[in-house]
């Protein structure tokens, strides 16, 4: 269950620097590759000539050539030209609304009359030189929807993450919850306790002694269609924790885009900008290794979790007060869905 008539994003843009990219959106097969003068272009991974897969082809002069034949087709997805055969007239295929932005390709999957770049959310640290930037990409076999959930409910962190982010004082700070139209917001403040291995590394790379009392926070915002943004950082204790001064703290951004791929897999594009010593290479790298870890860990437990639930899809679970973020963005996801089918056409409603 996923909405359509929104902005996912489908890749970073290096992955289609000089070739096509085939990647699965919402249920749907698409290329990505780029056109004449580097705009990106998305079409359906459909060749019209026998339907093979136009990603499996290589991008010439700016033309997405097919693998199988040698079929060549344009960014609005109608054939151009073929060697020795007239194809000009075949019927085009679809193409998808898409826009190179902050980094990423962002593609609309639904009613591309619909598409409006302003709807793409700005990013204030994308492209500003006082801050840093590092990330990856996993393909996670588990609903997307899954993945909300881990990332709006921090609490797994002391048993998850124990060896980098987890603490106990995590446990014992009560989050809180709240949900403003379709933005959801859950937030937990630890005072004057010691920070764990990632944030004392991270203090080190403010310049900041690691070996004292911190306040740390937890600020995770949900907005759709199924983005999450966490507000993190430690400052020396009595500081003013997060309104402490920038040379009193180490704080960041984790950047979570989550793409559905089908109904039981998901693109996870995440990553961790920072407004401190934002020119330090090696740090950003260490942050970026440091994050790979602690998401590989979180894949796990979700995979499992996604075998589990495909296998007892019957079986009911329980609800906790710490999955009021989670069971919130779930709501404002059914409601976008029941939207868009309650004005769909028939055939797209069904």
């Amino acid at each position: 269950m996923f909405a359509l008539n929104t902005w996912y994003v489908a890749c970073s843009a290096d992955e289609i620097d000089g070739r096509p990219l085939g990647r699965r959106v919402c249920g749907q097969a698409i290329v990505f590759y780029r056109a004449e003068g580097g705009a990106v272009a998305a079409l359906e991974d459909f060749c019209p000539h026998r339907g093979a897969a136009l990603s499996l082809g290589r991008v010439t002069e700016g033309r997405l050539v097919c693998g199988y034949h040698g079929l060549e087709m344009g960014p609005d997805g109608r054939t151009l030209a073929m060697p020795c055969q007239r194809v000009q007239k075949f019927p085009a295929i679809r193409a998808y609304p898409v826009i190179e932005r902050h980094g990423f390709i962002w593609v609309w999957p639904g009613d591309a009359a619909l598409a409006d770049a302003a709807a793409i959310p700005h990013l204030d640290w994308a492209d500003n030189p006082e801050w840093a930037y590092g990330g990856g990409y996993y393909h996670v076999a588990c609903d997307y929807r899954l993945m909300i959930d881990n990332l709006m409910d921090l609490t797994h962190e002391t048993w998850v993450h124990a060896g980098s982010i987890g603490q106990r004082e995590i446990e014992e700070a009560p989050p809180r919850t709240r949900a403003e139209g379709d933005a959801v917001t859950t937030s937990r403040f630890m005072d004057n306790i010691m920070a764990p291995p990632f944030w004392r590394m991270a203090l080190r790379g403010a310049g900041l002694r690691d070996d004292v009392p911190v306040d740390r926070w937890q600020i995770c915002r949900f907005t759709p269609p199924s983005h999450v943004m966490i507000e993190v950082g430690v400052a020396h204790a009595g500081r003013g924790g997060y309104e402490a001064a920038p040379e009193h703290k180490a704080y960041s951004i984790v950047v979570d885009f989550i793409t559905p791929e089908t109904e039981t897999s998901m693109h996870y594009f995440w990553g961790m900008a920072r407004n401190f010593n934002p020119g330090d290479r090696a740090l950003t790298a260490a942050i970026r290794e440091g994050q790979a870890k602690i998401f590989a860990e979180d894949l796990a437990v979700l995979e499992a979790q996604q075998r589990n639930l495909s296998a007892h899809p019957a079986r009911r679970l329980l609800v906790l007060n710490i999955d009021a973020g989670g069971t919130h963005a779930r709501r404002v996801i059914d409601r976008l869905v029941a939207a868009e089918r309650a004005t769909a056409p028939p055939a797209l409603a069904a």
